[in-house]
């Protein structure tokens, strides 16, 4: 059994999805150098968690961010680098059900980094359609731990009947689990007012992670109806959402009129507001970042607080809200 080692979490991390994703996100090569210079401001501002998936590249890129991760990481020299944890989620793929097959998935995510992963994490729970499959993979999750892999494990889109039952299997083993990572915003507030997971894992000493704290961009204002829509699959569900967001009489009272409001009142990015509203809640949020602006607009989150009152109107705005985020297909209860 490996000794406890010492994981680093910051308050805000960085989510790398759009890295390598051409389908949804439009990369291409020619942004490695930006994306260098993201990983670096971030690093340097004590942004120093990194999320990633060995399913996060599309076709032939895939993997893609696992490889732009370890050359970043390699090449970085500044301060903050012996803080850097690069966490990265095993897919559930059908063809993955024996605990060698984790082994194996989590040593190519390591090859791939060109370091042993920081945080490993199972991203997604197969109890709703393969519930034989899982037993497998949580058993090869714990063994990477064991075998000194990795430093921490966690979990992503589980709910609280399968983050128990999770903990008391790895519980038994002495394998603690570090991290869960759902789906969180102002627009999902989903696994924290209705499947209370927060309070769980308070209570299991386990850390949220909030992945889409800008809800795929729909929380940062710069989208509308009437206006600018992102391409492809993003465009369609935006105009769907908009539209509930902003269905009020009072337009100040929906939830894009209060960000906007409390934004300006605070000199603040309605996405600086809507990250830190995450971070008051008491959960890490890993916006994304493909460019320097992005990176330094939501490194802007840091630093202040929202208080009691804006956060009060917030959750009001937020649960009146017409339309909200389409869960995650694989979010368990």
């Amino acid at each position: 059994m490996q000794t406890l080692q010492k994981l680093s979490l910051p308050s805000m991390g960085c989510g790398t999805w759009a890295w390598g994703n051409k389908l949804l996100w439009g990369y291409d090569e020619s942004m490695d150098e930006q994306l260098q210079a993201v990983f670096n401001l971030c690093v340097s501002n004590g942004v120093t968690l990194f999320d990633t998936g060995d399913s996060y590249g599309t076709g032939k890129l895939n993997g893609r961010s696992e490889l732009l991760l370890g050359r970043f990481n390699g090449e970085y020299l500044g301060s903050g680098k012996e803080n850097i944890c690069i966490a990265t989620k095993l897919a559930a793929y059908p063809w993955r059900w024996t605990r060698q097959s984790m082994v194996r998935a989590c040593k190519s995510s390591a090859q791939r980094l060109g370091k042993n992963v920081d945080l490993v994490q199972m991203h997604w729970s197969t109890a709703n359609y393969a519930p034989w499959q899982e037993g497998g993979l949580l058993d090869g999750l714990a063994d990477v731990y064991e075998q000194g892999l990795v430093k921490g494990v966690g979990l992503s889109n589980y709910g609280p009947k399968q983050l128990k039952q999770v903990q008391k299997k790895f519980a038994a083993r002495g394998v603690p689990i570090t991290t869960l990572q759902v789906q969180y915003s102002l627009l999902s507030t989903y696994p924290v007012t209705q499947l209370k997971l927060k309070d769980l894992c308070d209570e299991l000493g386990i850390k949220l992670i909030a992945y889409s704290p800008l809800a795929l961009g729909l929380l940062t204002g710069k989208y509308s109806e009437q206006g600018l829509l992102p391409k492809g699959i993003r465009g369609l569900l935006f105009r769907q959402i908009l539209a509930g967001m902003r269905r009020r009489s009072q337009p100040q009272a929906s939830l894009l009129g209060c960000l906007q409001e409390v934004a300006q009142s605070r000199n603040k990015t309605m996405s600086q507001v809507a990250i830190n509203w995450c971070i008051c809640k008491g959960t890490i949020p890993i916006p994304g970042a493909k460019s320097v602006e992005q990176a330094r607009e939501n490194i802007g989150a840091l630093g202040w607080q929202l208080d009691a009152s804006e956060i009060a109107e917030l959750d009001r705005a937020a649960e009146n809200a017409d339309k909200k985020m389409v869960q995650n297909i694989f979010q368990t209860k």
